[in-house]
């Protein structure tokens, strides 16, 4: 039985969007919150921004964006979309025809700012590429390219602005007859992201994708992504996710994936719960961690793994992870399987013992999972 069944008050319901395929990933409905990235590589350089797509994927990311400022780029965009193991998303910015470039190259989604790439003419000629190749759209709204006319009615970028020009774009689309698209209305400001996001939720059933633009460095970004984020997924808006950071993509997946895997939206890989440490500690409890998540960045299975330093709440939070250590003094702890008691261990064992036993338990969930699919 699920916990949300047991604990009605960890249940987060979402709201109800229609879905759209960003490649072969779905995107809205009952689909799973996807995790998005973006290169920061340049374009033209594929090798390096291929292997920068590659990087994400195996942290997890479902989906990837690719700038493509000029022609060069959209040369290089067919090579990367041809190598890529995700879907690609096209970031088209000032450009039109890039726009169109991108869609005939294979791009799985296009991108375009509705402050950016000119009248509505252009976007019909955008709208006609995507239908043609069979791509979907993502209009993405920025508090920092707002359209003249906005500006001048609403004074300065607001919620109620970035709103409007969505819904505008919205309109184009639709009166195109296309509906294959999803919609962000992105800020660096907390407060105006997530008032804009409850807004457009409000205003319309397409699939939204979430990102607090231009966050930050990882740890104030990640905060700041958290905050703003982690809101609104409560509320049960967003489709997609993006975690704007200066630093690696990888880590902006990571991030990603502890934002969801904390709101029990999504789970991958090993989910470590560990005490800040204190003078009660049996062992060094943050190297230990900082260890373990090295070590355990293979494992993909969705599980849970408990590192508290004394007995103090050791046992209890063991009790409810798949796998766990508690410290115990005089070098040695115990060590829990599925919640129970199972052996004492060395200090001095542990790191290379719990890796080998999240591995074994990694294995069981796969097998298990494996046969149910094959009886259903």
């Amino acid at each position: 039985m699920s916990l949300n069944h047991v604990r009605p008050w960890r249940n987060i319901y979402r709201r109800e969007s229609r879905q759209i395929m960003v490649g072969n990933v779905p995107v809205g409905g009952d689909a799973p919150i996807a995790v998005q990235t973006m290169t920061n590589t340049l374009t033209t350089d594929v090798a390096a921004t291929v292997a920068q797509v590659q990087a994400a994927a195996e942290a997890g990311a479902d989906i990837v964006r690719v700038s493509v400022p000029d022609e060069a780029s959209s040369r290089a965009l067919k090579e990367i979309v041809a190598e890529s193991p995700v879907p690609i998303v096209a970031d088209i910015h000032f450009h039109y025809k890039r726009g169109i470039e991108a869609a005939e190259a294979g791009a799985a989604c296009l991108r375009i700012n509705p402050g950016n790439i000119g009248d509505e003419r252009r976007v019909k000629d955008v709208i006609q590429a995507a239908r043609d190749h069979k791509c979907s759209i993502r209009i993405g709204v920025n508090a920092g390219s707002l359209e003249k006319h906005l500006l001048e009615k609403y004074g300065e970028p607001c919620p109620d602005a970035m709103v409007e020009s969505g819904l505008e774009h919205i309109r184009i689309l639709q009166d195109n007859d296309f509906h294959e698209f999803k919609i962000s209305v992105k800020a660096s400001d907390v407060f105006m992201s997530a008032a804009a996001y409850q807004q457009l939720a409000e205003a319309t059933d397409a699939p939204i994708h979430l990102g607090i633009t231009e966050a930050g460095g990882l740890v104030s970004g990640t905060i700041k992504s958290a905050i703003g984020l982690g809101n609104l997924l409560w509320m049960g808006i967003g489709d997609t996710i993006r975690v704007s950071l200066s630093a690696d993509p990888v880590e902006e997946v990571k991030v990603g994936f502890e934002i969801l895997k904390s709101l029990g939206l999504r789970h991958r890989g090993v989910n470590i719960i560990s005490c800040p440490s204190c003078a009660r500690q049996g062992f060094d409890v943050i190297k230990t961690v900082e260890a373990l998540e090295k070590r355990l960045e293979h494992i993909k299975t969705p599980m849970s793994l408990s590192i508290i330093g004394c007995v103090v709440n050791g046992p209890g939070e063991a009790l409810m992870t798949d796998v766990g250590f508690t410290g115990g003094g005089a070098g040695s702890g115990m060590v829990y399987l599925a919640g129970k008691q199972s052996h004492k261990l060395s200090n001095e064992a542990m790191i290379d013992h719990i890796v080998e036993q999240v591995e074994r338990k990694a294995a069981e969930l796969d097998a298990a999972a494996a046969a149910q699919d094959a009886a259903e």
